[in-house]
């Protein structure tokens, strides 16, 4: 690991980009990759690759390239993804929902242990073996501090008296789906997603294509 300065948000955000490409190519196993084939996967340079993995020891041997189930252990255990992370959701709405499924099928070690909501309509009924409760519920849930991330799925006018709760619940973290920016409190990491903005970008080389 660096030991001289923090390492970029960039390096970070790119690691499971990586994670994603090696984890494919266990799969088909391929048993080792040099920087330009994951250049290739990925769109980063060769380079690049090479720069962001030196950051944490480097990993790979001149002329041979990567072994790609050591390099996909140890990118593991860069982002921390050796054990569970149990996650909580607020506001079981089509998204809440989708989270909840796509964790289920694709994400099992970041287990949905709690969903939670005003909606009378949803209160009660079983996502992927778990029951959606009333919200004002949740303070009492986070007391069995077994929760390491919350997910807020609220609207913008809720966003922030749920993170408050949250955090007064003592997670390890917030992922934000609300269109509102969550800003970092008690030291606790917040990471705000908003759909709109890879549409947005998109959008943008569609136009600057068509040029």
């Amino acid at each position: 690991m660096k030991k001289n300065g923090k390492i970029s948000n960039a390096v970070i955000r790119r690691l499971p980009r990586y994670l994603r490409m090696l984890e494919e190519l266990s799969v088909n196993d391929v048993q080792r990759v040099s920087s330009k084939e994951l250049s290739e996967k990925t769109g980063y340079t060769a380079s690049q690759i090479r720069q962001d993995l030196n950051h944490f020891g480097g990993f790979g041997q001149q002329g041979y390239g990567y072994n790609v189930e050591d390099l996909r252990r140890e990118i593991e255990k860069i982002l921390g993804l050796t054990h569970e992370y149990r996650l909580v959701i607020v506001g079981c709405g089509r998204l809440g929902r989708a989270i909840a499924n796509f964790n289920y099928t694709y994400n099992r070690s970041f287990p949905v242990v709690g969903m939670f909501d005003v909606n009378p309509e949803l209160i009660g009924k079983t996502i992927n073996g778990v029951q959606v409760a009333h919200v004002d519920t949740l303070p009492g849930f986070l007391e069995s501090g077994e929760v390491d991330i919350g997910v807020i799925c609220v609207t913008k006018e809720a966003a922030e008296g749920v993170a408050d709760v949250l955090i007064r619940g003592k997670v390890r973290g917030i992922w934000n789906f609300a269109p509102w920016d969550l800003t970092e409190a008690a030291g606790i990491p917040v990471e705000n997603v908003h759909l709109s903005d890879g549409l947005q970008s998109l959008v943008f080389y569609i136009n600057h294509n068509e040029k």
